[in-house]
């Protein structure tokens, strides 16, 4: 994949940021080796094996070069080191807050036997007041401050949160197709479906506050996204967003029990997505239908 966004991309400046489950020195070698390197940032082990760079030989000497010198302090001894230079900073931290940091930086090589060592500079961040565990993380790219490491690592925020409420409440990964092709196109709808109820949200929230489900023992300050989703499935399903039948003048109270048109059917075909745990509707437009004991309208099985 990095390859291939690397030759749509050849010219512009490119900063992968992973997760930890996906820092390799393996991975880090690859992402140095094109002409114009793409910039690996992710998480760091605290016992990761960090080594100096080798120094001049002597004159003669025989055998390989060698590869890496000696090894470095492990980075969960430079937490209780008093020799450790700690600089406090104020950053961006992630869910929008901004938390003062203590911090050191430095150089080194990652080594892993059997692999080559791979240059770094490494970060180390501590919260001086105890809230948060220390975590060190790095990057490919010897010139960057730590601040710009730092920032980079908190950008994946934005990217992890759709994920994870994706897959909370829109059901991502957790398809229950046979085919793969199914999963395929099952899938982007599902990450498409996220960035839909929230624009939709913002654009009826411009003018009123959006509305917060709670309760006595718990108060929310922002709504989170299944308070969003509420809120949108609740202006879909709206009675006066629906028509009335061809010829009828009587307006449907409860769209769940009289479905309007045809054109209600495929509406509702779409609010499949938006995962109701009260209503589950057939996946078919041709859905077999009784009529509605009050008005004798079609009435969609449930």
């Amino acid at each position: 994949m990095i390859g291939q966004v690397r030759r749509w991309l050849p010219e512009p400046q490119m900063v992968w940021v992973v997760d930890g489950g996906l820092a390799a020195i393996k991975l880090g070698q690859r992402c140095r080796s094109y002409a114009n390197p793409v910039t690996y940032v992710s998480r760091l082990r605290l016992d990761a094996g960090l080594y100096d760079w080798p120094g001049p030989q002597p004159t003669g000497k025989r055998g390989p070069n060698p590869k890496k010198g000696a090894r470095q302090a492990a980075l969960k001894a430079c937490l209780h080191d008093p020799a450790t230079v700690w600089r406090t900073i104020t950053s961006d931290w992630y869910r929008g807050e901004r938390r003062t940091l203590e911090i050191t930086s430095g150089t080194a090589l990652w080594y892993t036997p059997g692999q080559d060592p791979l240059p770094l500079r490494w970060v180390l961040v501590r919260d001086p007041l105890g809230k948060l565990l220390p975590a060190a993380f790095f990057a490919t790219a010897l010139m960057v401050t730590p601040e710009q490491i730092l920032a980079w690592v908190v950008m994946r925020w934005g990217i992890e949160v759709p994920f994870e409420e994706a897959h909370v409440h829109l059901g991502l990964e957790t398809q229950r197709q046979w085919s793969d092709l199914a999963i395929a196109r099952t899938t982007p709808a599902l990450l498409g479906l996220f960035p839909f109820i929230t624009l939709l949200a913002h654009r009826l929230t411009a003018d009123q506050p959006l509305p917060l489900r709670s309760a006595a023992w718990y108060t929310k300050s922002q709504a989170p996204f299944s308070d969003v989703m509420a809120f949108v499935r609740r202006y879909l399903w709206t009675p006066h967003r629906f028509r009335a039948l061809p010829g009828s003048h009587r307006t449907h109270s409860y769209f769940g029990r009289c479905l309007a048109w045809p054109r209600g059917c495929f509406m509702l075909r779409g609010l499949i997505w938006i995962k109701s745990s009260s209503i589950i509707w057939t996946n078919s437009m041709s859905v077999g239908c009784r009529p509605c004991v009050p008005c004798g309208a079609p009435r969609v099985n449930r």
